[in-house]
């Protein structure tokens, strides 16, 4: 942040937390997306937030890991279709959705399917402390294993769109079929696990026509495997937004009447410099690490969970070392602020960091002890910034 010039030259002030672009909770998040969909097919107990969005009769997301607003609208000659699609984007006004805080797959995933921001479905990270054990969770790969029910107890859209009659189907990898997560936040209805995206796209195409209401969910990850290992804009990256071109292609043309195809994604990404300057490594830094028991989130999105009555000494650290390019903010602050979403669940709250810092420039906060495969990356992504929070809501219909 710019700051004037004194007599004793310029004089840095941490960026403030009010200043962090809160994304869309209630009318432009992922969170907002089926409930809006399935308000329309009739189903009880949700509401259409979108107000953007016209009801269909068969409704399908291809959520598309990794492909953010800004990286489709900077490869138009990669990805011909999405980018002709574009205007189509939020109902026809041309603008993305916002994925929420922290821009990371597994609590976006959660607030699509359960229609709920990271404050109430309480998956409020990549790695958060569980309460109840003092332990880190990773509520990606689920580990340490951890009842699912209790940690997310809520319906998913898909779960009350099948007790409504509606014709409910994920269509997705097999590997996914029994996962945790695919349990807390994608399950109802019917899972159909194909390998091939070609497969995929054509099953999803089926499972649209298979009732005459009907809420259909298919998922390519490799555009978000590519750019975390190689970066965006990397020839492997390229080539998988490429693949995921033809196949949002492929399924739209084989939509069934009265059909509405929506792509959008998770998160977008950032590619991030391996110098010392765009990467502070946690592991090396006495001053950060200081008073801090456990080291939660990733690189642009961290919880910090301190030990007893060193919070406040952590808050004002970080402050002075990360301020002016990490928004740092205590739980409570983070939470007033609306990072997590209108409310937070009692069972949620201490999931949250007693800091939490949010990257708003082109750095890392690595950890290449505790996180060396993570502090490999390439592409990452967690934090509030257009190239991470904006994601499309490309539309189709027949």
């Amino acid at each position: 942040m710019a700051q004037p010039d004194t007599a004793w030259g310029p004089h840095p002030e941490p960026l403030a937390v009010a200043s962090a672009p809160v994304p869309e909770y209630g009318s432009g998040s992922l969170a907002d997306l089926l409930p809006t969909l399935a308000a329309g097919l009739g189903v009880p107990g949700v509401s259409a937030a979108i107000t953007e969005l016209t009801p269909a009769d068969r409704n399908c997301v291809f959520l598309i890991d990794g492909l953010g607003w800004e990286q489709l609208k900077a490869h138009p000659e990669d990805a011909p279709f999405m980018a002709s699609l574009l205007a189509s984007s939020r109902g026809g006004t041309g603008r993305p959705l916002t994925a929420g805080y922290p821009a990371t797959t597994a609590t976006s995933l959660a607030s699509v399917g359960t229609g709920l921001p990271p404050g109430a479905h309480g998956l409020p990270g990549y790695t958060v402390r569980n309460p109840d054990t003092g332990e880190l969770m990773n509520q990606l790969r689920w580990q340490p294993w951890t009842a699912p029910g209790p940690w997310q107890p809520y319906p998913t859209v898909f779960q009350l769109a099948h007790q409504a009659g509606v014709h409910a189907a994920q269509v997705s990898s097999p590997t996914f079929e029994h996962t945790p997560l695919t349990k807390v936040a994608l399950s109802g209805g019917t899972f159909l696990g194909r390998l091939p995206g070609e497969d995929r796209v054509d099953l999803a195409a089926e499972q649209l026509a298979a009732g005459d209401r009907s809420l259909v969910y298919t998922y390519f990850a490799e555009v978000d495997g590519a750019g975390h290992r190689f970066g965006v804009d990397s020839d492997a990256w390229r080539g998988q937004l490429m693949y995921a071109d033809r196949l949002v292609q492929r399924l739209a043309e084989q939509l069934p009447p009265r059909s509405a195809l929506y792509v959008t994604a998770d998160h977008g990404m950032i590619d991030v410099p391996f110098d010392e300057e765009h990467r502070i490594d946690f592991d090396e830094d006495w001053e950060l690490s200081a008073g801090v028991a456990l080291l939660g989130g990733e690189g642009r999105a961290r919880h910090v969970y301190a030990v007893p009555g060193a919070a406040n000494d952590v808050l004002t650290c970080w402050r002075e070392v990360l301020g002016e390019q990490f928004w740092v903010a205590s739980r409570e602050e983070a939470i007033a602020a609306g990072w997590f979403g209108p409310r937070i669940d009692d069972r949620v709250h201490g999931r949250i960091g007693d800091v939490v810092a949010a990257a708003r420039d082109d750095v890392l906060l690595i950890a290449s002890q505790r996180e060396p495969k993570e502090s490999a990356m390439v592409g990452n992504h967690g934090s509030m910034t257009p190239a991470e929070q904006f994601v499309p809501l490309l539309e189709v219909r027949s």
